[in-house]
């Protein structure tokens, strides 16, 4: 098994989510007490969020390059960066870094193919489902349109990522509003949905809706698994 480091912290929220889901993962894939070999590294969010919103991407990326290359010193074989908004910086993350990146969106990417799906709505930070560091890696590699909320809705539903999941708080209403952002992009053609944040996970699951849902988290660590476990 190859150890895998994580780049965690945003939030520790998904985070742990991942620490679950890798060690389960091998588990029903090996059985008895077998677990995950992880190394992670969380980051005080704080910090990188207030660079986020402060359009400081170069520090934050600084940040996390420096972590990178101290999970590859401490023995990581391949590198996760445990939430889609970040992997904005991949590039700059994996500067004199030598390990592989296993990028959320091509997790996703592929997941949407194998479903026969073409377009396909995103749920995500604003920063996701504005700039084109997501949208456009899934558009050019597998040839899929992403489609958002409109402007209101997009702010709506980064706030609640940020002043509610990310703080541990899944309210029902909120729930509702982003049922009715997952109804509004299917009228608008899509035919599955993203979830394209990590913490996105805590308040939405196919109990809520009959449209079909790309969990970024879920199908980044099943990637993740294959690729531990691999040759």
């Amino acid at each position: 098994m190859k150890i895998i480091g994580v780049l965690g912290g945003m939030s520790w929220e998904s985070t742990s989510i991942y620490y679950q889901l890798l060690n389960q993962g091998v588990r029903e894939r090996l059985g008895g007490l077998h677990s995950a070999k992880i190394l992670l590294h969380s980051v005080e969010f704080n910090q990188i969020a207030e660079l986020q919103h402060q359009n400081n991407w170069q520090a934050a990326g600084e940040i996390l390059n420096q972590a990178a290359k101290g999970l590859q010193q401490a023995g990581a074989e391949g590198l996760l960066i445990a939430t889609n908004t970040m992997h904005k910086l991949a590039d700059q993350v994996m500067q004199g870094v030598s390990i592989p990146l296993l990028h959320i969106a091509d997790s996703t990417g592929k997941a949407i193919v194998r479903a026969g799906q073409q377009r396909v709505g995103l749920l995500a930070t604003g920063f996701t489902m504005e700039q084109a560091f997501y949208k456009g890696h899934i558009q050019q590699h597998y040839d899929v349109e992403v489609i958002v909320p409109d402007k209101t809705q997009r702010q709506r539903v980064h706030e609640i990522i940020y002043h509610e999941l990310c703080q541990g708080e899944v309210k029902a209403n909120s729930r509702d509003i982003y049922i009715d952002v997952i109804e509004s992009l299917r009228a608008n053609g899509a035919q599955g949905i993203i979830l394209g944040c990590t913490e996105i996970d805590l308040l939405i699951s196919g109990q809520d809706t009959d449209m079909p849902l790309f969990d970024s988290t879920a199908l980044h660590v099943t990637d993740a698994i294959e690729w531990m476990l691999g040759d």
